[in-house]
């Protein structure tokens, strides 16, 4: 350890660095959903902590760092919390998958970030019929298990992390 919580750049870059070999289901390189979320939720107000677990919510389900290495990471808690809410365990129901973000202060707006992105209908354009529907359909549930399926937009909302924002 260095005595200091990584910033944001050097979490992008370690990010950066642990997907540079994976794409998305477009092709795309993963980076670029990492470098949308994070811009997602800086969008919605979040705060540096939240943005830096949005560069980090799929590199331990996606195994590009793992489990460990999060635990040792100069991070706060608190960014740690919110990698682990979002991470999806396999075989893990949707329903626990979403009490758990809900009760991890700041990881419902990285989720919602999470979700707009990969619901972007130019992203779901992209894959086959069958693919496209059934993400649509899991998107939409887990949206309304979070309790995001209103048409409140998320400028209309408080952050619940970051209670100065809107």
């Amino acid at each position: 350890m260095t005595g200091h919580d990584l910033s944001v750049a050097e979490v992008e870059a370690i990010a950066r660095e642990a997907h540079a070999r994976q794409t998305d289901k477009a092709g795309r390189p993963y980076a670029e959903h990492l470098a949308a979320v994070a811009e997602g939720v800086r969008l919605r107000g979040g705060g540096d902590g939240q943005i830096a677990a949005a560069w980090l919510h799929d590199a331990i389900e996606d195994a590009a760092l793992s489990a460990q290495w999060l635990a040792a990471a100069a991070l706060p808690q608190e960014v740690k919390d919110m990698v682990l809410a979002v991470t999806k365990r396999p075989g893990e129901e949707l329903s626990s998958y979403a009490a758990r973000i809900l009760a991890t202060p700041g990881a419902l707006l990285i989720k919602e970030a999470d979700l707009a992105h990969n619901a972007d209908p130019e992203r779901l354009a992209v894959l086959d019929a069958a693919t496209r529907t059934r993400l649509t359909a899991k998107y939409a549930q887990v949206r309304e298990l979070l309790g995001l399926a209103g048409d409140e937009s998320p400028s209309d909302r408080k952050n619940p992390a970051n209670p100065e924002t809107h």
